[in-house]
């Protein structure tokens, strides 16, 4: 028994058609189906079998080449397949999508149904397949293992002689517009005409001439009237200002998910994640699929699309690329019995139980909370729940004949009038309750939803298409205007920031991968903080690089796709109504407000038909041809099909105006492009456009090998994009003077880009895989790698390494840097194991790779995992990516680039675990004091948090320990308690280093410690710079400048031994103190996110308190011999100047006495603190209360007025210069802009 299908076509025709059916005569034997995954265990009747096209008609055409093999597998994706009386027959519906490499689409539209088995031959068969497979239960159960015999009748489900076997046959058309309902009514009721107990009036040939032949496709916004065998059929296309033709029902995805579910599935398919549906019915996979896809306006799915995967092609989830693929199911195997070749960027959609299993780190849709009350609203007002329901299809079109207001004012059956929110078991429903919540909060009343129009009761003209035909239309066009305003108001000023090329076409093509298309990080500035978690992943999508990639080459409305020229409109109206109530760049929800205008359109075309076709008639067959026998769908006359009319209106076009014509209407298909220029960009474009569905007409081991390579290339040019892209941000400035575009990268953007990092690894790693452990691929090669070391190391009696013993080292050792730590890759893994807060292999691979980038290992690391060649040999197949030696090889030398940059992705991230550090104290090589008799103490800030004081042992100097995150380390405090006889101590710098990313600060001090020695300080606060690691041989340096640094041993001595002072001019001390402010402003104009920390600024070298020293220090006066004086001394007497009784008598202008009254006030709240901070540490700490206060520009206009300066300085003095002063009050006044948050660590112990 060989099944078997038919075709028909012709280019100017609606349809193409196709009969799959079963050859009742000549056929000798049975062939059981290959499809991977048959279970031969199971019962024959439960087995399926080969299928095969029987006929088509035409038996070519020019422009739609047939693809026997690609038709029959989708026709019948699980083959063929027998069933007796007692089992279930109905006929089933379904529809399928083939998609060629150029991104066009045709659509197949199939009726299966059961037909009784005539041949002998067949039923004997399948009796011997009976007696074959009962026989070998039979052995099953009464071997010692089994359980007790359960007897042969369970079985024994065929006998042929009180049996009739009946076997499955569909028909199938093919259409290049998805017009769904028009192709069902057309099948449905082909098939009635064959199994109703009276024939039909005309043969079949006749109805399915005229639908291939002799009705055209309706012209863009017009409406068609055809006859069908029992009835007319209607079906209508938008205009060309509305939204693209879409025909498939939207409200049956919302009840089969929910509004909840579904939102979560949109956003997966915009930000291009992995994405399998999983249902038993083939026509749920299809609806889910081009609903979701079609939601997306004006984006378009870029990458793999098959909403049915045949059995046969289930290998083709191991691809390595973002898809969009739909799964049978048998109804009897759960999740968990699914084995799947990766899962870390999968979104697994169970259609059939309401339930979806999404990615780590989705994140939320903009204003999904309104957006969702919005959706919920348009579907209760066709009576169908938010929350779906378990019913589809018939079920739910009975729903929608009703609106809310019916079930509100039905008092017969208990409903009383009240919040469309409160009916249909809503009130458990969490999303729902929410919006209630909202609601009420707002003031908004969704008692609106009663009042709406009820077309069916205010239609003042006749519809021509059945009721519920209608309300689908409708509601399908509700809640696709909702969908595309979102985007509408999101990208509203999209165009500004499009980046146009000054390049020929030709060039642009050649160049494309290195060129930006959008200015992402100005666009992303402009956005609202709430939006930027899902805008700034979207941006990196090749569905939106593809987008902006059209708009770039279409200069005119005519050249434009559909899409983008709706879409660009209603872009225009918005900004127009934007002059008047400005609303763009608020995260204000913006409701859709033009859904009648659209609903309205669609029921004039179904009110008023526009065209009607010709009707059937009897086709010039010969006597006997064209029979009826009931219950059997007829071979049909191939030479009466095979060629078109030569005499009606339709036919009459000549040959250039049919061309014309078929090219006027693809223009007007979502998904298809014409343009010689769309074709050689999509064939440009990243991995996805060269592989849109797997090649289904040859399944030859050279055809997937090919295939398989497809991947590996594609895999490899997105991994040199990808590091290209990151480095090209990353470097910023520099990289914009070498000209590679953008220049700014945002904290989110980049932690975005690091993300879609891991998502590659984890889809190379997934590819080929033997078996699949866990749902990350990565995680899981590395515990293979790690169980197999440690089986061959046992470092007992081994120190952790990378830390360094007392023995090894003199606590006098000033030149002593911490050694970096050991590279490890187990070790890295143990720190991530570590980590409690990382709950699942997806999150541990993730931080792992974070880890490595932030200590430049990466490349070095996954060489090293895939040296083990044995283990890799071991996972994964011979045609993975992992085991094509030149393509990972380059792999690796793409990731290398990372070292050249730095990263902080796992400090910035993980703000909360906890971290080991390690901290050295350096004293002076000479004046080190090895008889130091005080208690030293250390507390240690960085941008997180900081420790608190922390005791170190003063016989080491060296301490280990643990505490939350601290981030990037910025300042430390260190002192003494002053006990014991020898209390002073000279300190050369402290090292702390984080002991799991190896990152090691140094924090420069030179200066003594002790009561009566340099300016009799016990504490100190350093700034640190991070210590650039030497190279090794492999790795390059980092190419980014160090951090600030606290002031150097240098700068210090003009207060140890003035004499030796640098000599500073007044220009070169006013250029240091333009350059200390033009740092803080600059530090202010960045992003939020990407500011360092301002104490660098402040206090690090030539920083702002180094460049206000180098003022007070200009025309200092020598002081005696012995005698130290400082800047404060100054200041203080200063103090006592302007406290003084005859101050405050002379009549001075009120500003200069608050000014006066602020200087001593901040003066006394610095002295009178309890830390031991010496006279150079209250001089830093009055200067950052004054830049934080906007006060230091006063202060110097007070001070150089001061009659104590004659006394403390010499005539040249800078700040006795009025001309110098003025110049340096104006720069100091542009901090005033500025709001100023100084570290804690700076200003403890101050109540101003």
């Amino acid at each position: 028994m060989v099944g078997g299908q038919e075709f028909v076509t012709l280019q100017t025709a609606l349809c193409q058609y196709i009969q799959a059916t079963k050859l009742r005569d000549g056929a000798t034997r049975m062939s059981e189906s290959e499809h991977k995954g048959e279970n031969f265990e199971q019962s024959p009747l439960r087995r399926t079998f080969k299928s095969k096209v029987l006929a088509h008609y035409p038996d070519n055409v020019e422009w739609s080449p047939f693809d026997q093999d690609a038709v029959g597998m989708l026709c019948m994706p699980k083959g063929l397949s027998f069933r007796t009386q007692a089992d279930l027959r109905d006929p089933q519906f379904h529809s399928f999508i083939i998609t060629r490499e150029d991104g066009s689409r045709t659509y197949g539209f199939a009726l299966t149904f059961y037909e009784e088995v005539t041949s002998r031959q067949i039923c004997s068969a399948m009796q011997t397949l009976y007696h074959m497979h009962n026989a070998e239960q039979y052995d099953i159960l009464h071997t010692p293992s089994a359980g007790p015999a359960t007897g042969l009748q369970r079985f024994n489900s065929y006998d042929i002689t009180r049996d009739t076997l009946y076997v499955s046959k569909c028909i199938c058309l093919m259409v290049p517009l998805a017009f769904q309902q028009a192709c069902r009514k057309v099948l449905e009721q082909l098939h009635q005409a064959v199994t109703s107990s009276q024939p039909p009036p005309l043969p079949l040939e006749s109805y399915i001439f005229n639908v291939l032949y002799e009705v055209p496709l309706p012209p863009a916004g017009r409406s068609l009237k055809f006859s069908g065998v029992y009835g007319p059929v209607v079906c209508q296309r938008p205009s060309t200002c509305e939204l693209p033709l879409f025909d498939f029902p939207l409200g049956d995805m919302f009840q089969l998910l929910g509004v909840e579910n579904v939102l979560q599935l949109f956003t997966c398919a915009l930000l291009e994640f992995q994405i399998l549906l999983y249902s038993q019915h083939y026509q749920r996979l299809m609806t889910v699929a081009e609903s979701i896809t079609t939601l997306m306006f004006p984006f378009q799915w870029q990458h793999v699309y098959v909403p049915i995967l045949p059995a046969s092609l289930q290998h083709f989830l191991d691809a390595p690329v973002p898809y969009l693929m739909g799964l049978h199911s048998n109804g009897q195997d759960d999740r968990s019995k699914l084995e799947l070749p990766q899962e870390a960027n999968l979104c697994f959609v169970d259609i059939d139980n309401h339930f979806i299993e999404l990615p780590e780190d989705l994140p939320q849709f903009p204003n999904k909370l309104e957006f969702v009350q919005e959706i919920s609203e348009a579907l209760l007002a066709f009576g169908l729940p938010p929350e779906g329901s378990s019913c589809c299809g018939e079920d739910v079109s009975k729903l929608r004949g009703f609106r809310t207001c019916d079930v509100a004012s039905d008092r017969r059956n208990g409903n009383l009038a009240s919040s469309p929110l409160n009916s249909y078991r809503l009130k458990d429903n969490e999303t729902i309750a929410r919006l209630q919540a909202l609601v009420k909060r707002t003031g908004i009343s969704l008692e609106k939803l009663d009042r709406m129009d009820n077309p069916a009761t205010n239609r003042d003209q006749k519809v021509q298409c059945e009721e519920d035909e209608l309300q689908t239309h409708l509601l399908n066009v509700r809640l696709r205007e909702i969908f595309a305003n979102r985007f509408t108001q999101m990208f509203a000023d999209y165009e500004a920031f499009v980046i146009q090329s000054s390049q020929d076409k030709d060039s642009w093509f050649s160049n494309r991968d290195q060129m930006q298309n959008f200015d992402k990080a100005s666009f992303l500035s402009d956005q609202p903080e709430p939006y930027l978690p899902f805008l700034s992943r979207f941006l990196e999508t090749q569905t939106f690089a593809s987008f902006i990639d059209s708009k770039i080459l279409c200069h005119d409305d005519e050249d434009k796709e559909h899409a983008l020229r709706v879409f660009d409109a209603r872009v225009d109206k918005i900004r127009m109504l934007n002059v008047r109530t400005p609303t763009l760049r608020t995260s204000i929800y913006q409701k859709c407000t033009n859904i009648s205008e659209s609903e309205k359109a669609i029921e004039m075309r179904v009110s008023k038909i526009d065209h009607t076709a010709l009707h059937p008639h009897l086709l010039d067959m010969k006597i006997g041809q064209g029979r009826y026998e009931l219950g059997f769908f007829p071979r049909l006359q191939s030479d009466v099909l095979s060629t078109g009319p030569t005499g009606n209106k339709w036919a009459k076009r000549s040959t250039a105006a049919q061309w014309r014509r078929r090219d006027k209407q693809r223009q007007h298909v979502e998904h298809l492009y014409l343009d010689n220029d769309q074709k050689h960009i999509q064939e440009a474009r990243n991995l996805g456009t060269s592989i849109r569905q797997p090649n289904l007409s040859n399944l030859s081991p050279s055809v997937i090998a090919q295939t398989n390579w497809k991947f590996v290339e594609g895999l490899l040019k997105e991994c040199r994009n990808k590091t290209k892209r990151m480095l090209v941000e990353k470097m910023g400035r520099e990289a914009v003077e070498l000209g590679h575009g953008e220049g700014s990268i945002t904290g989110v953007e980049e932690n975005t880009l690091i993300a879609s990092l891991c998502d590659l690894l984890e889809r190379i790693w997934s590819h080929g895989l033997q078996v699949k452990q866990g749902k990350s691929a990565l995680w899981s090669h590395l515990l293979h790698y790690q169980e197999s070391k440690e089986k061959k190391d046992t470092p007992a009696g081994l120190s952790p390494p990378g830390l360094i013993h007392d023995s090894e080292r003199r606590k006098s050792d000033a030149g002593l840097v911490l050694p970096p730590l050991k590279v490890s890759l187990i070790e890295d893994m143990r720190h991530i194991q570590n980590i409690g807060e990382i709950k699942t292999d997806v999150g541990k691979a993730r931080a792992w790779v974070r880890l490595s980038m932030e200590k430049k290992l990466l490349s070095r690391h996954l060489k090293q995992l895939l040296s083990d060649e044995e283990l890799t040999k071991k996972l994964y197949k011979r045609y993975a990516f992992l085991r094509c030696d030149d393509e990972k090889e380059q792999f690796l030398y793409h990731l290398l680039s990372f070292n050249a940059v730095d990263y902080f992705c796992f400090t910035s991230v993980f703000t909360t675990v906890l971290i080991p550090y390690h901290v050295v104290v350096i004293p002076s090589k000479k004046l080190g004091g090895s008889m130091f008799t005080a208690n030293p103490w250390i507390c240690i800030s960085g941008e997180l948090s900081e420790t608190g004081v922390l005791q170190v042992p003063k016989n080491s100097l060296e301490i280990t320990f643990e505490c939350q995150n601290l981030g990037k380390l910025t300042t430390v405090q260190m002192g003494h308690d002053n006990s014991g006889l020898y209390a002073k101590w000279l300190v050369e710098c402290v090292m702390v280093r984080n002991e799991v990313t190896g990152h090691t600060y140094k924090f420069p001090c030179g200066r003594w410690l002790g009561k009566g020695v340099d300016d009799g300080s016990l504490e100190r606060i350093l700034v640190g710079e991070l210590v650039t690691p030497s190279s090794d041989n492999e790795e390059r340096l980092c190419r980014t400048p160090p951090m600030q640094q606290s002031p150097s041993m240098i700068r210090r001595l003009v207060t140890i031994s003035p004499s030796s002072k640098p000599k500073l001019n007044t220009g070169q001390i006013q250029e240091a103190v333009g350059e200390a402010i033009n740092g803080i402003v600059k530090h202010f104009h960045k992003p939020e996110k990407e500011r360092s920390s301002l104490s660098l600024l402040l206090c690090g070298e030539y920083g702002l308190v180094w460049a206000l020293e180098q003022v007070f220090l200009h025309g200092f006066r020598t002081p005696r011999l012995f005698k130290n004086i400082f800047i404060w001394d100054f200041l203080e007497r200063a103090q006592v100047h302007f406290e003084s009784p005859e101050q405050r008598e002379l009549e001075q202008d009120e500003n200069w006495h608050t000014r006066a009254h602020d200087f001593c006030r901040f003066m006394r709240a610095v002295n009178s603190t309890p830390r031991n901070i010496g006279k150079d540490g209250k001089f830093q700490m009055l200067v950052c209360l004054g830049a934080r206060d906007h006060l230091l520009h006063h202060w110097i206009a007070l001070l150089s007025d001061c009659p104590i300066l004659a006394q403390m300085y010499e005539d040249v003095a800078m700040i006795k210069d009025r001309m110098l002063v003025n110049s340096l009050i104006r720069v100091l006044q542009t901090l005033q802009d500025f709001n100023i948050t100084l570290e804690a660590s700076l200003t403890k112990g101050i109540g101003i």
